[in-house]
């Protein structure tokens, strides 16, 4: 093979290695955006379960009226069984 010819095949093989990391280099960043538009679709997600499983209002007076409830059935049951 001749010099001029190594050189041709130098350079197209030089051209091919950098097509194929230039397209590798596209598929990251396309990959990448997708992954960026799904996780502000994540995020805007997470804001409604967090909207939807925030506190109940009165969860504190529910509770409490809960447990009177549950101390008077007790009471009513020790007397009813002579306990």
């Amino acid at each position: 093979m001749s010099t001029s010819a190594q050189w041709q095949l130098g350079i197209v093989l030089g051209i091919v290695v950098i097509v194929v990391a230039a397209a590798i280099v596209i598929t990251i960043i396309l990959l990448a955006r997708r992954i960026l538009g799904q996780a502000r679709a994540a995020e805007g997600g997470v804001a409604v379960v967090r909207d939807q499983t925030a506190q109940l209002p009165g969860i504190a007076r529910i509770n409490d009226s809960g447990v009177r409830i549950l101390r008077s059935a007790r009471a009513l049951r020790k007397v009813a069984v002579g306990k």
